[in-house]
């Protein structure tokens, strides 16, 4: 299979490995299994969806208006018949051994190159993409425990993956799991997946969603949990950004409604939200991305998905140079779906399990002064108790303790505790690492090498080949007894040595790639319908010319000596000039964790 991509001597031939790598990807690794969704006759599209997203996703492409929608299945980026559910080694080997021995946080291993805050934006983003819903009870998985395990109840069950309505058994290849969220890059994690959901969150004045007089997002009728698009997995990390970007739609109606007092507040609420949802999704590609993958090629590669190969300056000066995505970027370019229908895939899924990046231990710290106000637990301030704790405290501290605190790396024995033991929201008691494991063989998730090999990755060979971690390598070969094509998925990205720079696997990397521009490629909203006419002006502008830091200083203007000489908001705070700031004393006390020695 020759050079990896990484392994060019030059920046100009990896650019242009990585640019064959994700047209390949583009070919051979999109697939839709029959039945995904329903299909309908096409009639013409009501004229409020020329102009505006849907609630429940429909209507986005406007020949197929199912694509994508709330409720439809996921699709694959491996060949269909590779994916069947693995039911005879679903447990083999146990995945709670696998938790135990190879998952387990020993000590806390920071990534050093990304904050807190960066690890909340992923989980943040994760529930805009895709939910499988909380699970079938009936004919429930149990895992095995060993004696002396001190599970709760000593019976471990993870509720069965919800297939697809009016789906039989998923006896044969490509099983359809159904996708609870919308599949676009729309911001429903905010806005909510469907019109009743949506409903709940706005003021229906104004364009505007509901905030309290305090400007913190409404109590919900769950405990501990805001009302909000979303009420899945709930934390003060995701609680911060919820809330930030409430706040920054009522900012949007607010201008609008300046510019443009003739909107009425329908029209206010679908622009602002337009404009919400792409500022994210521009965060995303070139603020967060360009922060967890420091290789060159991608600061480039990722920056060149926006603004495209003659930059940010010769687009926002000139505009676009004809339809070109490699020259003017895919934002604003022609709708190209490729190989398949739009739909989120499984696969996708998989590789944006990255709970490692969480810590367990945090410390909250004051704005003013950067000393310790209070160390807490990471059950202490999830689930029900999440309102309860932000409540007792200033949101400019909280934001600055996500700031200065340093993720974890996303690599073997370092995923959370907390979360191998976690209450959730529905009250199920979780080992995620061992759910983690279980999903993926239930789903019909390829193993680590044969998954490389349908994204056209050499196979390990060896356990020596895996991991260039002697002590992990004879960890893994005594769970899998030996054979190097029983690993899991998670177990092989979590024990690769990552590409210079990178803040996750290369494996893993293969469908971020892919996927990463086909959210936007496939995206009317953020192709031929990324214009003026559809954002407005004030939008459109609004949109190309805010960054993550605009949004936290527009509200949160007490923050501006804590992120003073900060380029990358992601990034450990600590390593702010030394000035008024209160946490240049903090400054270079988050090393990176490297387990390989380089």
């Amino acid at each position: 299979m020759g050079r990896q991509w990484y392994e060019y001597p030059s920046l100009a031939l990896q650019l242009a490995s990585l640019g064959k790598l994700r047209e390949d990807l583009r070919k051979d690794n999109l697939f839709e299994a029959p039945g995904i969704r329903p299909k309908v006759e096409v009639a013409e599209p009501p004229p409020e969806v020329l102009r505006a997203r849907t609630p429940d996703g429909t209507w986005n492409d406007l020949s197929d208006p199912e694509m994508g929608a709330k409720g439809t299945g996921f699709g694959r980026n491996v060949p269909l018949a590779k994916t069947k559910p693995d039911r005879a080694r679903l447990l083999d080997p146990n995945p709670r051994d696998i938790s135990e021995k190879l998952m387990a946080r020993d000590t806390f291993k920071p990534a050093g190159i990304i904050n807190a805050l960066a690890a909340a934006w992923l989980q943040f983003e994760n529930h805009n993409w895709f939910f499988h819903g909380s699970g079938v009870e009936d004919g429930a998985i149990e895992v095995p425990l060993r004696d002396g395990d001190e599970w709760p109840g000593n019976r471990m069950l993870i509720r069965k993956t919800p297939l697809l309505e009016g789906q039989g058994p998923a006896n044969g290849n490509a099983p359809i799991y159904v996708n609870q969220e919308t599949h676009w890059w729309d911001a429903s994690q905010i806005y909510g997946s469907g019109p009743e959901r949506q409903a709940e969150i706005r003021t229906f004045e104004g364009g505007k969603v509901k905030l309290g007089d305090d400007l913190r997002l409404p109590h919900s009728d769950e405990p501990g949990i805001d009302l909000t698009g979303m009420k899945e997995n709930w934390w003060v990390g995701v609680g911060l950004l919820h809330t930030l970007f409430a706040r920054e739609h009522n900012s949007v109606c607010d201008a609008l409604h300046k510019e443009y007092p003739e909107f009425d507040d329908q029209r206010l609420f679908e622009i602002a939200w337009l404009v919400v949802a792409a500022l994210i999704a521009k965060i995303h590609t070139v603020e967060w991305t360009t922060c967890v993958l420091r290789h060159p090629a991608l600061q480039i590669g990722m920056n060149a998905n926006w603004y495209g190969a003659l930059g940010e300056t010769f687009k926002d000066r000139l505009g676009r140079v004809g339809d070109s995505e490699i020259l003017s970027g895919i934002i604003g370019s022609s709708t190209d779906h490729h190989s398949a229908p739009f739909a989120l895939t499984e696969e996708f899924t998989s590789v944006y399990r990255m709970h490692p990046l969480i810590p367990d231990d945090w410390e909250f710290r004051s704005l003013a002064s950067g000393e310790l106000l209070e160390r807490a637990y990471f059950t202490d301030i999830q689930g029900k108790y999440t309102r309860d704790f932000m409540d007792r405290y200033e949101m400019g501290d909280m934001w600055f303790t996500f700031g200065v605190a340093s993720a974890g790396a996303v690599c073997l024995h370092n995923y959370p505790n907390a979360l191998r033991k976690l209450t959730r929201v529905d009250g199920q008691v979780t080992d995620l690492a061992t759910l983690d494991i279980v999903r993926d063989r239930e789903r019909g998730v390829p193993r680590y090498n044969d998954f490389r090999e349908a994204i056209n990755m050499p196979r390990r060979k060896s356990f020596a080949d895996l991991t260039p971690n002697k002590q992990w390598a004879a960890e893994i070969a005594d769970i899998y007894k030996g054979d190097i094509d029983l690993v899991d998925l998670q177990v092989g990205m979590y024990a690769e040595k990552p590409p210079k720079g990178f803040g996750f696997s290369d494996t893993a990397f293969r469908i971020f790639i892919l996927m990463a521009s086909r959210r936007f490629k496939s995206d009317r909203f953020f192709t031929k319908d990324f214009r003026p006419e559809i954002y407005t002006k004030l939008g459109f502008d609004w949109v190309n010319n805010t960054t993550m830091k605009d949004v936290l200083l527009r509200h949160y203007p007490e923050l501006a000596p804590a992120v003073q000489g900060v380029d990358r908001v992601f990034a450990p705070w600590g390593n702010a000039p030394e000035s008024k700031n209160p946490i240049s004393r903090l400054a270079g006390t988050v090393k990176a964790y490297m387990p390989f020695g380089d």
